[in-house]
């Protein structure tokens, strides 16, 4: 028996479908730490992508998209502090406080201090 449908695991039709017991256990064997410091890079990168500050420039700047990015980058340094080293921790702060930055100069109404994305788990970014 196979489950709901009667169609065995080998058939043709699921020949191209990824190998979700190897994707498992692949990502069963990743330290949370890395994890964690996998996405916190992921959305630098694609903040850095919004803020125009990428070669190609102005092209895919989005400041809306950009709030979102480094928002949700403060937030996720915010409740993973305690849990990764300050190894890890301090780069990331750093690239964080840069995207933060960046964001109120790329601004044409900048945001009150303490009010710009991320800064709720920042406190307020100066220069």
């Amino acid at each position: 028996m196979w489950g709901m449908s009667d169609t065995p695991p080998e058939s043709p039709e699921s020949a191209g479908s990824p190998d979700f017991d190897a994707m498992t256990r692949d990502i069963a064997e990743v330290p949370a730490v890395e994890v964690l410091v996998t996405v916190a890079v992921n959305l630098m990168s694609a903040a850095a992508v919004k803020l125009g500050l990428t070669e190609e420039g102005d092209k895919y700047k989005d400041l809306d998209e950009a709030r979102k990015l480094v928002h949700a980058l403060a937030g996720l340094l915010d409740a993973s502090a305690t849990e990764i080293s300050s190894f890890h921790a301090a780069p990331l702060r750093d690239g964080l406080k840069s995207l933060q930055l960046a964001f109120r100069e790329a601004s044409l109404v900048p945001d009150e201090p303490g009010q710009g994305p991320g800064e709720k788990y920042t406190g307020p970014v100066f220069g």
